[in-house]
Formats: C-alpha cells, sequence, structure tokens
C-alpha cells in the first residue's frame, strides 16, 4: 500500500475506533448485567444502584440490559453469598459499603474485601449529627461538653446495627474528643426511619445518619442538625451545618458506596467496568442525583480505590477493638 494512502487509512481507523463505544473497545456484556443491593427498594444503596442503572441504560454504555436486583437479610449476607455464587462472571456488580468490612471485623460475616473484585468508589455519604429542634443541645459544642461531663446523659440512635458505620461515627466523636466509646448510651434501630422517627418523638436524644434522610426534617424546622462530618459543608438545605473541623473536632466520617464484582474478574474485564462507570460519574445526570442526595464524589479505581479501603479498615477495627466487638 503506498505510504500516503497507509496513513489516512490508518488515521481514519484510530478516528473510527475513537467513536467507539466503551463496551467495543475490549470486553464486552454478554448478557443482562446484575447490580445487586443488600438492602430493600428505597433506601441510600439501593438509590446509588438505580442511578447507575438509570444512566447506564440511558446512554447505551454496554450493549445489553443492566437490572437492580435486591437481595436484603442477613445483615447483607444474602447479598454476599449470591455474589460468591457468580465468582469470575462479570455480568453481576454490586453495591458495596462500609458494612463489608466492619462485619467481618465482628465476625458477622466471613466476607470480606478479599473475597471480591474491586471496581470503584462512587459516593461519599458523610454522616450528619441531628437533635430534635427543641433540644437544649444547639451546637456541636455543646454536644461535646455534654458528652465530656456525663457520656450516658447523651442517647444516641443510629441504623442498622451495633458496629455499623453510624455506630462508629458516634464512636468516633467520643474518641476524638478523648473519652471512652463504650462509654456511650447507644441504640440501634432497623432502619433511618425508625430513629429519625424515635428522635422527633422525643425518645432519644441524638441521631447519626446520612444527610439525605434529615434534611427535609432540618428544613423544616423539625430537627436540628448539629454537624457534619465532612471535610468541608454540604451544599443545599445543609449549607449551614458546620462541619466538625469548623468546631474544633477533628472528625471526617462517611458511609462510602462501591462497586465491587465477584471473585475471579479479568484486568480487561475490570478495566471495562471502570470505564463505564467513569462515563457515569461524568454525567450532568450524575451531578444531579449527588446534589439531590447530598452525596459528596469518591471516584476512585485501582490502587487509590485499594489504598482508601484499607486505611477505612484499620480505622474501623481500632474503634471497633475499642468497643469490644472486634473478633
Amino acid at each position: 500500500m503506498n505510504k500516503r494512502w497507509f496513513l489516512i487509512f490508518a488515521a481514519g481507523a484510530l478516528g473510527a475506533a475513537a467513536t467507539l463505544p466503551l463496551f467495543a473497545r475490549g470486553w464486552t456484556p454478554q448478557t443482562n448485567v446484575e447490580i445487586v443491593v443488600g438492602s430493600a427498594p428505597g433506601g441510600s444503596n439501593d438509590k446509588t444502584a438505580r442511578a447507575i442503572e438509570k444512566i447506564v441504560t440511558g446512554k447505551k454504555l454496554i450493549p445489553g440490559t443492566l437490572t437492580v436486583v435486591n437481595r436484603p437479610g442477613g445483615g447483607g449476607n444474602l447479598q454476599l453469598s449470591y455474589m460468591t455464587q457468580h465468582a469470575g462472571d462479570p455480568h453481576f456488580l454490586m453495591v458495596t459499603t462500609p458494612t463489608l468490612l466492619s462485619a467481618q471485623i465482628t465476625g458477622n460475616s466471613p466476607l470480606g474485601t478479599a473475597d471480591f473484585t474491586l471496581i470503584a468508589s462512587m459516593v461519599n455519604d458523610y454522616v450528619v449529627y441531628v437533635v430534635n429542634a427543641e433540644s437544649t443541645i444547639t451546637s456541636g459544642k455543646d454536644l461535646v461538653e455534654r458528652l465530656k461531663k456525663n457520656p450516658r446523659s447523651v442517647s444516641m440512635g443510629f441504623s442498622t446495627g451495633i458496629g455499623t458505620h453510624n455506630h462508629i461515627a458516634a464512636a468516633l466523636l467520643m474518641k476524638r474528643i478523648g473519652g471512652d466509646p463504650k462509654a456511650l448510651k447507644v441504640v440501634a434501630f432497623k432502619g433511618a426511619a425508625d430513629a429519625i422517627t424515635t428522635l422527633m418523638g422525643g425518645h432519644i436524644d441524638m441521631v447519626t445518619t446520612a444527610a439525605g434522610n434529615v434534611a427535609p426534617h432540618v428544613a423544616s424546622g423539625k430537627l436540628r442538625a448539629l454537624a457534619v462530618a465532612a471535610p468541608q459543608r454540604l451544599a443545599g438545605d445543609m449549607a449551614a451545618v458546620p462541619t466538625w473541623k469548623e468546631q474544633g473536632v477533628d472528625l471526617v466520617w462517611g458511609n462510602w458506596r462501591a462497586i465491587m464484582g465477584p471473585k475471579g474478574l479479568t484486568p480487561a474485564q475490570v478495566t471495562s467496568w471502570e470505564a463505564v462507570l467513569r462515563k457515569v460519574v461524568e454525567s450532568p445526570e450524575w451531578k444531579q442525583d449527588l446534589a439531590l442526595n447530598y452525596w459528596s464524589d469518591d471516584f476512585n479505581t485501582g490502587a487509590q480505590f485499594k489504598k482508601d479501603l484499607a486505611d477505612d479498615e484499620a480505622a474501623m477495627r481500632l474503634v471497633l477493638v475499642e468497643l469490644g466487638l472486634a473478633k
């Protein structure tokens, strides 16, 4: 072939390749893809999965279909067990949270990150500390003074159980102010809605939860947000809520949500899903979901994602050991 025409042909081929959909450049899903959620429809994990499904499907980021499958029960173990049944199959993804780490540390699950394929961290849902609007605790500093004086004077509610990330959020606060996390008076609820209803009824003093769960109640004046454990203030109705750092407490803690696959996925399959999810987080629709739910962008893959998980596991283990919950 004439060199000039060869160069023109090669340039054209490269240009055409650049316009191909992501899934056409590497591994391609061959059947329907399931994104598995370990909780019932309507919760934060479910919202994350459905936001991804909507964008992937709407923008045709994969050639076939992607459906959300809810596998609630067993503290998340039914979801994990289901995923282990599909080892090596890249047509199964799951939404994971810090519960994957804490459950293994506390002995509530034999499975951990080593039993799955890491793909990408998606969002962080920073924990907010809220009280009833009629509470005499009017600020984070008030809460700190109360806890230092008598930790048992403040009943703290959270979901979904002892040793979970919302419990750790309360324990970390106590630890950061020099107190004993085991001295806290804590009440675990099956769901955030139950905890919030009990708080509004005046039966507990405080709740640690995601901002999206309480923002409407804060806006309506029924609840007061004392602090958010975020590196900077949130937006929207939560913009007036100061961070813990602003109030002299070095505390950043959230409920991240990530995507993992079954154990045994190939590098090509992981790379393909990373590329698809990167397109998801770059979309304006995803940015709208972040704002709507008060989520913070936390997209990471590869070595950084692995390091973040290791850092969180170490921090959680330290607290859970102090709480006497680590096995």
